[in-house]
């Protein structure tokens, strides 16, 4: 998946709690499966025509590093391990879809109705916050230096 996607506050209202959500989308997967584009559609995200347009408060959620970011040059942090509930990749380790690994970094970061707004546009949406509800909790409470041991107890590394 070739997408950066960014959860951002917006400057312009300093009582907004609510994040905005920016996504710069290269165009290369099947614009009918693909859930940035629905959430765009429903306008629960807009999209970036350039990665100058990042703000520089930004949390920058990048897939194919798998990393949360500061901004676009800043110290990265992985999005810890989750189950997908999409079709496509059902109960799959780390094989979320945009719109899941947008949910989950919401949820972790304390935007827990956001991410439900979010996913309420697809049909398996409570699917994923179904399948994941305890470790998102326990990774919301977690903080940065505990993730990796919280995550193990909900996912070991698996034997090969």
């Amino acid at each position: 998946m070739h997408r950066r996607t960014t959860i951002s506050e917006n400057p312009r209202l300093e009582n907004q709690t609510t994040p905005r959500i920016l996504i710069y989308d290269y165009h290369q997967d099947d614009p009918i499966k693909c859930t940035s584009a629905k959430l765009q559609k429903f306008h629960l995200a807009r999209q970036l025509h350039s990665l100058r347009g990042i703000p520089r408060s930004a949390i920058v959620l990048n897939p194919s590093e798998d990393i949360l970011q500061n901004n676009i040059r800043g110290q990265g942090r992985r999005l810890p391990t989750l189950l997908a509930g999409n079709p496509t990749n059902y109960s799959i380790r780390g094989r979320l879809s945009t719109a899941e690994a947008l949910a989950a970094a919401l949820v972790i970061t304390g935007f827990e109705k956001e991410a439900q707004r979010l996913l309420s546009v697809f049909t398996w949406g409570h699917t994923f916050l179904t399948l994941n509800k305890e470790p998102l909790e326990a990774y919301m409470r977690t903080s940065v230096d505990g993730m990796s041991e919280q995550e193990q107890e909900y996912f070991p590394p698996s034997r090969a």
